[in-house]
Formats: structure tokens, sequence, C-alpha cells
């Protein structure tokens, strides 16, 4: 055989790729000298990417090689693919740390649990390849990356995306890139320069060749080195050598697929039905062929005409010499040689071991609608549901209704395959399966989970527009059938409604899906907190604020109680957000604090970004801008890699605070623009709130009153507006233009009676002295100081300070003046409130106070961003794994980075970091207690943060 070909190359030079042997050399070279490297290679079929994967293995010397195929009929079982690269060294996984080991068991079926999330999933797969490399370098190559399943195909693209100083190289092979492995760096392989190409023609020929036929098989090759040796083995000796013509080209995979099918045509039936089971069943597992085989009659003696003509080797894994010869032997086969290959397989594979693999063949099999294959696919779909599978359950339902007879049975499972397509991310495949309901008479209950599912489908597709009405729809028609589940389907709808606020699309307003909700059934049980969330919620959108507060009140403090994690984080981001629209600073500290850790704990990577954007609000409104931003940043690491699309609200915040204009435009603008496009009413709120605060900060009252006029626009839901009121009172009263904060003062003096939270009566009576202006502000000002300095809200109390100083100024009590905004410009100093800060300085200086105060400069301004994200983590007590788990990075480049971060700041271990990093306002997130109750109230966190701005105020 000669050594070019494809998959089968023994010799050590690849012919005309010298370039890539290059690239591939240094990569491996890398990889040896403790770096990690990912690289795509792709290119048409034929072009020789299985060759320069063979280049690398025979290369890698003192590494560890792992070989992974991807095969089109195995797309649909779950983690097949990532199976294949981690069975060599899944002997290290007692090594990673707890969840991500369960993570890793329960996705290769090894144990139970509930589904794991799969980015968790991915981590426990870098380490568990990093812990491998730790012994020997490792280099994982994986070929026909088009066919991998869906769920091994993510994992391993995260993998790739996460790599750092693990001494591992990743290599994909694949026929185009795409989005799947966008970001990792590519080769791009085409077809062999002619000089080439004719010097690889000439190797493979045994005889001479005429001219024209030469020319005819370089002409229709183009360079394709595949194509160039079927070709010529497609010809007889007296044909190459009599100027036998070809027929006309042919697209180059149909023309390779054909040559191969004319092979396998070629040998003797008993070899061709080794092929079709060889081909059926991807696992390359001889055992099972065998088994599978004998079952067909076939015996051992069948495979050496294969082996002969170079199509397949049979050893200790069945391999097809290229994926167009396992397609071309499944294609030639007609349907009914194809459905016994697959009932043959079906019934030499373990169905206790295999499952799975066992009812996919019967699928296969089954010549037409068939009840028990439908019922152990939906079974099958339940397992890989169990395994964070989704796309694979998806693919079990889709084929169960498929092979089920009973119209109402194959509606069913037609709605439970489509809410695992929208789960999977398959947005049109789930609007196709949805339509095959349309016409069905479905049961109310099936209905009901349709439009549920088209609400899913609404909302994730356009955030707004019709899912608040189509959650309304099922809630109503749930009612009968389920009332929980109908009442949990009022409060996702109320949550839709005000996600999508001013966007929401007809019927879904927010009064409208209130007015709805109100009307709810009531509970048979005691009220969980989620019943109180809903009737609360319910009442204050449809009746007034203050209508909702009792219920809300309750719903927070009661919120965990008899709770699974599950639920938990169901509700959670609600739960968070109903803390600031009741104005209650404690409940939202611990649930944000709540939120995280619980996302962290249970590995549920996928909520990370909405619980690091909750926290990181908590710690901006607590004055700590850098433990926020660095939250941020691992907010932003969090959305790269699970590809979440939420807006950047801390981002926005952050910059609003610092007074970076341009940022804060910037950010706002694309907002803007992205919300309306999908319908995020919300982020318009948030986008115009943060141009306020910034001109506000700025002093630049005409544009802040701009942003709030456009902030407040939509009022339907007085509590979304419960930042820019504040905003619009100062801006309106600074402009002179008083008359327009009068409507906003109302609003907020409705929202700080009903609630009487410190935080909300203290800026309600910072805005009533602004307003009031003459000598009754005074006793407000101090009021708000008061209030304000007994909650952790340090922007908040500064922000009174600042207020207050700048009213005695005016009244040229300049002594009094000077206190007031000493303590203001000190305070936004040393929390890094950029613009706030100048502005108290520009009036500290008309009062002759002292201007030179400057923020101490951070131990940590040195490092990077990734640096300093590590060194607060390493400071605040976390493990290397623990930190690697929140930064989506090994073990070993966390430890590599401390490295780093030793030398700069002078150091030589973890606990003198305390002492050159500032410590987080609220104290470390990693140190909070983990076994807090949110059932109880929990006050000490709260009471510490209030000690300390106490103590700052007095400084």
């Amino acid at each position: 055989m000669p050594s070019h070909e494809s998959g089968w190359s023994d010799g050590v030079a690849l012919t005309g790729r010298g370039l890539e042997c290059g690239v591939l050399d240094r990569l491996v070279g890398d990889v040896r000298a403790g770096a990690s490297r990912a690289l795509m290679v792709h290119g048409e079929a034929g072009v020789g990417k299985t060759a320069l994967l063979d280049y690398v293995a025979r290369q890698a010397v003192g590494c560890q090689v792992v070989r992974v195929v991807g095969v089109q009929s195995e797309m649909e079982l779950v983690f097949a693919g990532l199976h294949q690269v981690c069975v060599p060294v899944l002997d290290l996984h007692d090594r990673l740390p707890a969840p991500q080991r369960d993570a890793l068991r329960i996705a290769f079926g090894l144990g139970a649990g509930p589904p794991p999330d799969r980015f968790l999933v991915g981590l426990a797969v870098l380490g568990l390849l990093s812990e491998a490399a730790e012994r020997q370098p490792l280099i994982c190559l994986v070929d026909d990356v088009q066919w991998l399943d869906q769920a091994s195909a993510h994992v391993l693209a995260f993998v790739a995306r996460r790599l750092g100083t693990e001494s591992i190289g990743l290599l994909f092979a694949t026929r185009a890139a795409g989005a799947d492995l966008s970001g990792i760096p590519e080769l791009g392989m085409t077809g062999l320069r002619e000089t080439d190409a004719r010097g690889l023609l000439s190797s493979a020929l045994s005889g001479p060749i005429d001219d024209r036929v030469r020319e005819q098989i370089l002409l229709e090759a183009r360079g394709n080195p595949l194509a160039l040796l079927q070709l010529a083995r497609g010809l007889t000796p007296t044909e190459l050598a009599g100027g036998f013509g070809l027929p006309g080209a042919a697209p180059l995979p149909t023309s390779l697929e054909a040559g191969f099918a004319q092979q396998v045509a070629a040998l003797p039936s008993n070899t061709r039905t080794l092929l079709l089971v060889a081909a059926a069943d991807p696992s390359g597992d001889p055992a099972l062929l065998w088994r599978a085989a004998g079952r067909l009659g076939v015996d051992a003696d069948a495979a050496t005409p294969a082996v002969d003509a170079g199509l397949a080797d049979f050893g200790t894994r069945v391999r097809f010499r290229h994926p167009l010869a396992r397609t071309a032997t499944y294609r030639g086969a007609s349907a009914q040689q194809r459905q016994a290959a697959h009932r043959a397989l079906a019934e030499a594979t373990d169905q206790h071991l295999d499952a799975d693999r066992s009812a996919w063949h019967r699928a296969q099999a089954a010549p037409g609608p068939d009840e028990d294959v439908a019922a152990e696919l939906e079974r099958s779909a339940g397992r890989a549901r169990a395994r964070g599978g989704l796309a694979a359950a998806s693919a079990f339902l889709e084929r169960a209704a498929v092979l089920t007879t009973d119209p109402a049975a194959r509606a069913g499972r037609a709605v439970a395959a489509a809410a695992a397509k929208v789960q999977a991310g398959f947005f049109d495949a789930a609007q196709a399966l949805l339509a095959m309901t349309e016409s069905a008479s479905l049961t109310p209950q099936q209905r009901a989970s349709a439009d549920v599912v088209r609400a899913q489908l609404a909302y994730n597709t356009s955030r707004g527009g019709e899912a608040p009405v189509l959650l309304l729809k099922a809630a109503r028609q749930l009612e009968p059938i389920d009332v929980t589940l109908s009442r949990a389907t009022y409060l996702d709808a109320l949550s839709a409604a005000v996600f999508a606020g001013r966007l929401a699309g007809p019927g879904g307003h927010v009064p409208e899906a209130a007015r709805a909700a109100v009307g709810a059934p009531r509970s048979p049980h005691p009220p969980s907190a989620v019943d109180l969330l809903l009737d609360g919620m319910a009442a204050g959108l449809d009746k007034g604020y203050g209508a909702g507060i009792p219920f809300l009140t309750l719903a927070l403090f009661a919120f965990g109680t008899d709770m699974t994690a599950e639920e938990e984080l169901r509700w959670m981001w609600l739960a968070a957000i109903t803390a600031i629209r009741v104005w209650d600073d404690e409940r939202w500290n611990v649930l944000s604090g709540r939120y995280v850790r619980l996302a962290r704990e249970t590995g549920a990577l996928s909520e990370l970004p909405l619980a690091l954007t909750q926290r990181a609000y908590t710690l901006l409104f607590a004055g700590d801008l850098p433990n926020a931003a660095a939250l941020i940043g691992e907010l932003r690491v969090a959305q790269e890699v699970t590809g979440s699309g939420l807006a950047p609200y801390g981002a926005m915040a952050l910059a609003a605070l610092r007074g970076d204009e341009s940022e804060v435009v910037s950010l706002t603008d694309a907002t803007i623009q992205d919300a309306t496009r999908r319908g995020e009413g919300i982020g318009i709120n948030f986008a115009e709130w943060a141009k306020a605060l910034l001109y506000n900060g700025l002093g630049n009252y005409d544009l802040a009153l701009s942003a709030c006029r456009n902030a407040v626009a939509y009022d339907r839901d007085v509590a979304s507006l419960c930042w820019s009121l504040p905003e619009m009172i100062e801006a309106a009263v600074r402009s002179g233009r008083p008359e327009a904060a009068t409507k906003a003062f109302a609003q907020l003096t409705e929202m700080a009676n009903a609630c009487g939270s410190d935080w909300a009566l203290g800026v309600q009576a910072r805005s009533h002295a602004l307003l009031v202006g003459d000598e009754t502000a005074e006793p407000l000002y101090r009021q708000a100081v008061a209030r304000l300095g007994r909650t952790g809200l340090r922007v908040d109390l500064a922000r009174a300070h600042l207020l207050y100083g700048e009213w005695l100024r005016r009244r040229r009590r300049r002594n009094d003046a000077r206190v007031q905004l000493d303590a203001a410009q000190g305070m936004f100093t040393d929390m890094g409130v950029a613009a706030f800060a100048a502005r108290a300085d520009r009036e500290l200086r008309a009062v002759g106070g002292r201007t030179d105060r400057s923020a101490a400069r951070a131990a940590d301004a040195c490092l990077t961003a990734q640096e300093t994200q590590i060194a607060r983590m390493a400071r605040d007590g976390l493990t290397n794994p623990e930190i690697g788990t929140r930064l989506f990075i090994s073990a070993r480049t966390v430890q590599y980075h401390l490295r780093k971060v030793f030398a700069k700041l002078g150091i030589s271990s973890r606990s003198q970091l305390a002492g050159v990093l500032p410590e987080s306002a609220l104290g470390p997130l990693a140190s909070a207690s983990a076994d807090e109750t949110l059932g109880q109230k929990s006050a000490p966190e709260g009471a510490v943060c209030r000690r300390r701005r106490s103590a700052d105020s007095k400084q």
C-alpha cells in the first residue's frame, strides 16, 4: 500500500505537505515543552486530513496518543465520541473534584444523579486530560468531527478553547470549519500542487500509463490525494496503458464514494455482508461485530477479501480505510439488507450494558411503525436526558414519534421531542416537530405542553414577542389538569412580561399578564415561596405596588425552605430581582451570594451568567468595585464558554460608576440595539439607567435627564424603575426642571412608604430634600444619611453625603459642608467611583477642603485581568481546582498563573496575598457560609457590612 494514502500511511514524509507537517511538528514540540495547543484541520473529503493525523501519531514520540473517529450513524448516541477520548485515562477520574467526577460518571452512565451541566462535563474532561498529561504529554487526535455526536463535539471544543499550560495537544479534522469549533486555530488543506500530484500518482502505479489517461486523472482529481489513488486503482492495466478515457467528472465526494462502491460490489457476498455490519455499527468492537455476523451466517474468512482490497482492517479495532468507504458500503446496500444488519446488531448487543445502542439498532431495523421499539426509544431518551444528552434525547424522541401509530401518543412524543430540541438549542427542528401536532387531536395536557414549548421557543429566539401570551395560554389550559404547574406557568408568564417590558407583544404586557395571574387557581397546599412570589407579583402589578409587598416579603424569607437545589435555581433569579424591587438590601445580598454558590456547587454552570450579574450588582452598590470587576471578568469567561447572550448589565454599571463615558456609550448603544432586536425591554431600562447614572456623576444633567425620560417611559411596572426614579429626580432638579421630577417622586414615595426599608426611605428622603430645596431639606438629608448608613449600600450613602454637602455649600455653611463633602469625596475615591469623586472634589475645593486625597494604588495593578482574578480567589482561600472550575481552566494553568503573580508582587506564598490585595467590601464570597439557610433571616453578613460602612463614614 502506498505510504501516502489517507489513514494507512507508514512513511515519515507526506508528498506535498511540507508546510502542514511543519505546523504539526511545532505543535508536538510545544506540547512536549509543557504548553497546550489546539488546531483544527479542515478540507474536503480525501484531501489528506487523516494522513496528517497519522503523521502526528508517528511524530509524537514520548507522548500518549488518543484517537477518536466520528461516525455518522453514531451521532445520536450521547457522549459516544467523548467516551473514546476518556477511556484510556478514565482510571484518573478519582483525582477530579467531586462535582466534576460525579458529572463525568453520570455522563458515561457509570453513576446516577441529576443531569450534569455540559460545561461541568467539559471541565471534568479538561481536568482528566490534565491529570493524564501530568505523567506524560498527551495528544488527542479527533477525526471526522462533523460526525461526532453533538454532546461530545461541544465538550471537546470547550476543552480546546480552555487549554493553557497542561502539555495537551488537541487536533481536530473536519470537512468544513463550523461554528462548533470557532475560535480554534485553523489549518486549511487544499489539493496538491501539480508536481506533487504527479509524483503521488506515479508512486501508486505498478505499470505504464498512457499520457492522456494520466492527464485526465490529474484533471479530475484536482490535486485530491485520495481521488488520485482511487481513480488510478479503478482502471485495469490495459486501460491505463491503452489511452482509455475516463467518464465525465463528478463532484469529488460522489465520485470517490462511487469508486469505493465499485470495490465493495466486486467482493464476495459474505464479505459485503460483513462490511455492512461493520458500517452499521461504528463502535469498532470486533467481538460485537463477529457476534452479529455469526447471526447472519458470516464467518471470519469473510474478512480476508476486504483486507486484501484495502477497504478495512479487522484487528483489535474494526476500522475502515476511509469514511467514504464506510458510507459507500452502507448506502450501497438495500433497505432490507441494512435492516437485517441492524437487527443482527441489536440482538448481539447486550441490552443491560448498552441498552441505548440496542434500542437505536432496533429502531433502524424496524421496517415500519413499531410501538415496542418506540417505547424503548422513549426510555433511551430518559436515560440520555439523565446523562445530560439533550441532543440525543431529542433524537430518540423524534424517532420514537415517527415509529408511533397511535395519533395521541405520536403527538405526545412529538411535543416531548420538541421540548428537548428547544433545550438543546435546535430551534428550527423544534418548530418542525410542533408543526406535526397542529392537526393532531391533542389532550388538554398535551395542548398545554405544546403551548409551553412554543412559548419557550419564542422566548429563546426573541425574548419578548409572543412568549408572555403563549405562557398565559398554557397556564389557563393547565388549570384543570395540574394546579401547581399552572401556577408555575403563570409565574413564568409574569417574569416574561417583566423581562419584555415595553417590547412585549399584544396581550403580553405587564398589566394584562398580572390581571390573568390574579385569577390563577389557589394552591391546594400551604403556600410555598413560589406561590407567594406569584401572589405578590400579581397583586403588586395589578392592584398597585403596595398590594404585593406582604406576599413578597414572606416569599423572600421563605425562599429556600423545603426547596430542592433545582427548584431554587429555577426561581433564584426572580427571587433576587424581587429583593431589589422591594428594596430589601439584606435579602438581596443573601440571595445573590447563595445564587452564585448554588450554581457552582451543583455544577449548573449555565446559570452562572445570571448569578454572577446579580452578585456583581450587589458588590457595585456596596462600593466594592474591584471585586465587582473581578466577577464581571469571570462573567465574561462564563458567557464565552456557555454562549450566553445576556446583555452586559454588570459592565454597563461598572463603567458608569467609574465615569468611563466612552465605554458606557459603547455598551449602552449596543445593548439597546440588541435588546430591541430580541424584544428584551428590560435591557433598555438598564442601559438608559446606566447612562443617567454616568451623567449625574459627571454633572451633565441635561443628558442624564434625557436618559431618565427614556428609562421611565414604560411605567406599567413601577418596581422596575426603582433605580431610575432617583436619577430622574436628581437630573431634573439639577437641570432646573423640578416639575419633571414630580411624577417620579410620587412613584418613589409610593414604593418607599409601602416597603419601609432603610434603603428605600433613605433614597426617598435624599430625593425629597433635592425637591424642597429650602431649609426643610436639612432634616431630610440627615435622615437620608442615617438610614443609608444602616445599610450596606456605600454608593447611595456617599451620594447622600455629597448632595447634603452641596446644599450646605450653597447655604454658605462652609465648615459644615466641608465635613459632608470630605466624607463623600473620601468614600468615592476609596471605592473608585471616579465621576462622583471628581464632582465631590470640585465642591470640596470650593469650600477650602483638602483635595489631594487619592486612592492608594492597588498592589494588583501590575497584574493582568486573569492574574488579578486568580490572585483574589487564592487570597480568599480557594484551591487551584476550585479556581480552575470558576474560570473554566485547568488547575495546572492556575498554578502557572499564580507563579507569575508571586513574582510580580514579590511574594512567595498564598498566605501573603491577603497583605497585598484589598479585601471585598462584603467579605470573600468563597468564605461565606455554605450551609446558610435562605429560609431564615440572615442578618450577620449585612450587619458586618453596616458596621464596616459606619466605621468608614467616621474616618
